[in-house]
């Protein structure tokens, strides 16, 4: 089976997390990282998912699984250690045409979750389609060096320089050319404390001299 690789906005969006261990747990953290309004149904809660539900930061909605949970859910992952549990979500999901994912059980699943490589904005995901998820942390693990945090730095430089260059009106050649001109820098290759000023003697060269660089590294 061949899946087609995606990145969905979840921000304000119902997902259903069924499942109160550590697994759970780990999928809870990171939906609520990409904004999601996540709810819980667990027989047992770990502490940590104990502590989020008191303080309201995610709901709660019962013990034992029932169908009208996902009611309306854009989203729902099975997480608990009890197959048929995990099956009979899934199935019930299909039904309403919920998005599933059921883990380590990939016949459940309409997606499966990658593993991550995340630098601020700069998301990687390496995937083996779900035949070996250790090669994929392995891969993963092997990126960590290559793509170090000065790429979110770079990224969000980028993000606010894009702007104030597309509000210059010029030609989208040229928008791309001034684009690509400061990617192939080789200023990430040569990361250093002094980045920043590097960086923004450069752009005084390869920029039209109306651009702003004021608050271009501001967190």
């Amino acid at each position: 089976m061949s899946f087609y690789p995606i990145f969905v906005q979840l921000e304000g969006k119902k997902v259903v997390v069924v499942g109160g261990g550590n697994v759970a747990h780990r999928k809870v953290l990171a939906l609520l990282e990409c904004g999601a309004s996540v709810y819980l149904a667990g027989r047992e809660l770990v502490a940590a998912l104990e502590q989020m539900v008191e303080k309201g930061e995610i709901h709660f909605l019962g013990r034992e699984f029932k169908d009208e949970y996902l009611d309306p859910a854009f989203m729902t992952i099975a997480a608990t250690d009890d197959k048929d549990l995990n099956h009979r979500i899934s199935a019930c999901a299909r039904e309403k045409g919920v998005l599933v994912n059921a883990v380590d059980q990939p016949p459940d699943c309409d997606f499966i979750v990658p593993s991550i490589l995340k630098r601020g904005d700069l998301l990687i995901a390496i995937s083996t389609s779900g035949k070996s998820p250790a090669l994929a942390r392995r891969i993963r693990k092997g990126l960590e060096a290559q793509f170090g945090q000065e790429y979110e730095m770079f990224l969000t430089m980028m993000g606010r320089l894009r702007k104030e260059i597309l509000s210059l009106g010029l030609p989208q050649k040229e928008n791309s050319r001034i684009f690509q001109k400061i990617v192939d820098s080789d200023l990430l290759e040569n990361f250093s404390d002094d980045f920043p000023q590097k960086m923004a003697v450069y752009l005084k060269k390869v920029l039209p001299e109306q651009v702003n660089l004021k608050g271009l590294w501001k967190p």
